[in-house]
């Protein structure tokens, strides 16, 4: 029986939250119109790698955060809104700065969105398929990614810093029942960390593990945005090619994520609300946000002011500018 005590840290000023942002263009789901149903920064896991910043409410137990009506007048009204600027939509994807299932109405979220007509998708790091509630949650979903960066204890512990009542056998079982009766798409997704994951013996286990779930297709990345722990960085050239020979040998479709998103980010008009929406869960390149601004018909004054306000900070990775929401917190 997993205890499910959190390990919480006290945030000292809610942030303003944005429930539908984007679209963004996704490397994997094309047009993908985000919904962001869980608070700042409620997940099971402080992965090294997170582009969104350090957890600061790390838990297990789901719970309520915003009402199915909430969710579903929210993504409406933003539909509407880009689908009157002739704006595609491919997805509507729960991938929130948190883990989606950590939201009790999960599955209630994606009943009410279906008169939007809009396929469905939900981004977890897989750590609660071990509940019968969540996967049932969960299957009402067109298409789930699943998270699988290891199937090794000690790697995966580097990696994603689990909740401490959490076991990496367990998700597994759960990955493995879930995606056992699951009837939509299916694919996977494994972020490579130099010196952690990507030897030969942690990419065929890791790789024998997604063949047994036969996943549509299976993706491997590497960080392309700032990381919560500055030092940790994706493998190198020779571990992508490593881990693609390991991964097409037994699986029939692999993709590597390598490079950055090819589109344009959308917008409503509003170029306060569009940024802070994206940026929370999605950090921007410059160059992104000034066709942003350009497309909303605001000027770069508007980022100065956010990042004197403290609402956006720009930190550089691998010698470029980002922009991106800070996580404000206390530990406690």
């Amino acid at each position: 029986m997993i205890d499910a005590a959190p390990e919480k840290i006290i945030l000292s000023k809610p942030p303003e939250h944005h429930i539908a942002f984007g679209p963004v263009p996704s490397r994997r789901l094309g047009q993908s119109l985000g919904i962001n149903n869980v608070t700042t920064k409620a997940c099971s896991y402080t992965c090294v790698y997170c582009q969104v910043g350090k957890t600061t409410e790390k838990i297990i137990e789901p719970r309520t955060f915003f009402s199915p009506m909430q969710i579903q007048e929210t993504v409406a009204a933003r539909v509407e809104k880009l689908k009157a600027r002739g704006l595609a939509i491919d997805y509507l994807t729960f991938v929130p700065d948190g883990e989606p299932t950590l939201d009790i109405a999960l599955g209630e979220s994606i009943d009410v969105l279906r008169d939007l007509g809009i396929p469905i998708a939900v981004i977890t790091n897989s750590t609660l398929l071990w509940r019968d509630d969540v996967r049932t949650r969960l299957s009402r979903a067109d298409l789930v990614s699943v998270k699988v960066d290891s199937v090794h204890d000690d790697a995966w512990r580097k990696i994603n810093l689990p909740h401490h009542d959490l076991s990496l056998a367990t998700i597994l079982q759960g990955i493995r029942e879930f995606t056992s009766g699951f009837s939509g798409t299916l694919i996977t997704d494994t972020m490579l960390i130099a010196g952690i994951n990507d030897d030969p013996a942690s990419l065929s286990d890791t790789a024998a593990f997604l063949a047994g779930i036969a996943p549509r297709t299976a993706y491997i990345a590497v960080p392309t945005r700032p990381t919560t722990v500055k030092k940790t960085h994706g493998t190198d050239e020779a571990g992508l090619i490593r881990a693609h020979e390991i991964f097409t040998a037994r699986l029939p479709s692999v993709e590597l994520l390598t490079g950055h998103e090819v589109g344009e980010f959308a917008h409503t008009g509003d170029a306060r609300s569009d940024l802070l929406a994206i940026t929370a869960v999605h950090p921007m390149r410059e160059a992104d946000v000034r066709r942003l601004l350009a497309r909303d018909q605001a000027d770069w004054r508007l980022v100065e002011d956010l990042l004197a306000e403290g609402v956006l900070k720009s930190p550089d990775y691998d010698g470029e500018r980002f922009y991106l929401r800070p996580v404000r917190c206390s530990t406690h």
